[in-house]
């Protein structure tokens, strides 16, 4: 996701920059596009996909309230 921060790309530029088979990086952007983290903009012959800021920064407070959680209940020890 971090060339994706730098600005808009192609399927064929994320495959470049990270060596990964093409499948791969389409099946990944697939889930994230899903997922509503990543947008899809065709732009003549090329879709150009980018990151969903808010969606990430949302994300990003979820995840810091979770870590706080497990912090603050990491020696509750569930009965069996």
């Amino acid at each position: 996701m971090q060339i994706l921060a730098d600005g808009p790309a192609t399927t064929s530029h994320l495959v470049v920059n990270t060596a990964a088979k093409q499948p791969n990086v389409s099946g990944h952007l697939k889930l994230l596009r899903e997922a509503g983290v990543v947008t899809a903009e065709p732009r003549g012959r090329f879709t150009y996909y980018r990151l969903v800021p808010d969606v990430l920064q949302g994300a990003a407070l979820h995840l810091a309230d979770l870590a706080a959680q497990a912090r603050t209940h990491s020696e509750n020890f569930r009965t069996c």
